[in-house]
């Protein structure tokens, strides 16, 4: 699944278990796990460059999106993502 978000292409590249923001040039990608009805977030990962630019924070929200849409709960295995759905409580509701 490709689509447009905040006008950057997120994909669920299914061929290496992660979300990809495309920024510039550049991706910024969630690592994760399907099992069963859960998805575990392992990993959360920005280039240098992109690094305070917010393009982390709009990853999370596709891949928040993304797990809404297919039934999922969420495990934040990352302390990244594990204190981005702290600070956004809409998606508390999606916590395993």
């Amino acid at each position: 699944m490709s689509e447009s978000f905040s006008g950057e292409p997120f994909s669920d590249n299914r061929a290496k278990n992660r979300f990809e923001l495309a920024v510039g040039g550049q991706t910024v990608f969630a690592d994760y796990r399907r099992s069963g009805g859960t998805l575990l977030i392992s990993y959360v990962e920005a280039p240098p460059s992109l690094r305070g630019t917010g393009a982390a924070g709009r990853l999370m929200e596709g891949v928040m999106g993304q797990a809404r849409a297919e039934g999922l709960k969420v495990v934040p295995v990352c302390s990244y993502a594990a204190l981005w759905i702290q600070r956004h409580k809409q998606h508390a509701d999606l916590l395993a």
